[in-house]
């Protein structure tokens, strides 16, 4: 028997109204029907841009479960999760970012059930980067689709950044999940079933929100546990900055190639197993 439906879970912060509606459909379309979402706006968030959020979701007929506003402290997202969570009906949660779409090999609730019969309680995935085809930082528009609009996809997170590039996609209600949804402590994914994480960061105003987040972490005006979310963000505006306000889409270490939301890339289950054994927390604290 199919397990049901997860619920999903997340955090949305001022992204764009086109962005939430993509989000949403996409979801819908991959069978979740329950939606618990929180919103949270820094102090620099128009009301306007609040309110035109709030009214999006709620014409999607969804109603927000929390809304906050203030500094963004590291360990805002988890809190608003974890509350979120424990309000959801048990089962299985599917957690996702406003800008992470994900992919998986067979409909959800038999990714689900086939994690139960295996004695699973998560299901891990891993984020592949999602960018325009010359590298620009761009606005999209919604006749266009963020297929279209950034049509390639690599592994910019971890080759570059040095971020984790691990998500745990889906946990059942009594499993922590740890901070970012990267790890659930004592619980291993299954390595030949993850899901594909597109993660559609690299738009338009990204530079802006990465530039305030050193600014306001290096200032302590939002608490961090570690750099890492600092340094991260640093070494993705020295890139830039590099490269003439672009992402290096020509780096073969990038492995840039065309993707789409559709179906998993070619070869996915052996990349994404090797990428996830192999991967460290990395240690130099030099941007590259």
């Amino acid at each position: 028997m199919l397990s049901a439906p997860p619920a999903l879970i997340a955090v949305i912060g001022p992204v764009e109204p086109a962005l939430l509606t993509a989000w949403t459909a996409h979801y819908r379309a991959l069978g979740v029907e329950d939606f618990h979402l929180a919103f949270h706006f820094p102090d620099h968030v128009p009301h306007s841009w609040q309110h035109q959020l709030l009214s999006t979701i709620r014409d999607l007929g969804i109603v927000p479960a929390k809304i906050s506003t203030g500094p963004w402290h590291e360990h805002t997202n988890t809190q608003l999760r974890d509350a979120l969570r424990e309000q959801a009906r048990p089962g299985w949660h599917l957690l996702a970012d406003a800008d992470e779409f994900h992919t998986y090999a067979a409909p959800i609730t038999e990714v689900t059930t086939a994690a139960e019969e295996a004695g699973r309680h998560v299901v891990g995935g891993l984020m592949l980067d999602r960018v325009a085809a010359d590298g620009r930082l761009a606005h999209w528009r919604p006749e266009t689709g963020l297929d279209r609009a950034f049509p390639l996809g690599g592994h910019l997170t971890h080759r570059l950044l040095h971020g984790d590039p691990r998500k745990i996609v889906l946990a059942r209600s009594e499993v922590p999940v740890a901070s970012g949804n990267h790890r659930a402590l004592g619980h291993k994914p299954d390595p030949d079933a993850l899901a594909c994480v597109h993660h559609f960061k690299w738009r338009m105003g990204v530079l802006d929100d990465l530039q305030r987040r050193v600014e306001k972490f290096t200032s302590g005006a939002w608490a961090e546990h570690t750099p890492a979310v600092r340094e991260e963000a640093g070494r993705l505006l020295d890139h830039i900055d590099r490269h003439h306000g672009r992402i290096d889409v020509a780096n073969p270490r990038l492995t840039f190639r065309r993707v789409t939301l559709d179906r998993l890339p070619s070869g996915w289950t052996a990349e994404a197993r090797t990428i996830a054994a192999r991967w460290r927390p990395h240690t130099a604290t030099s941007h590259r």
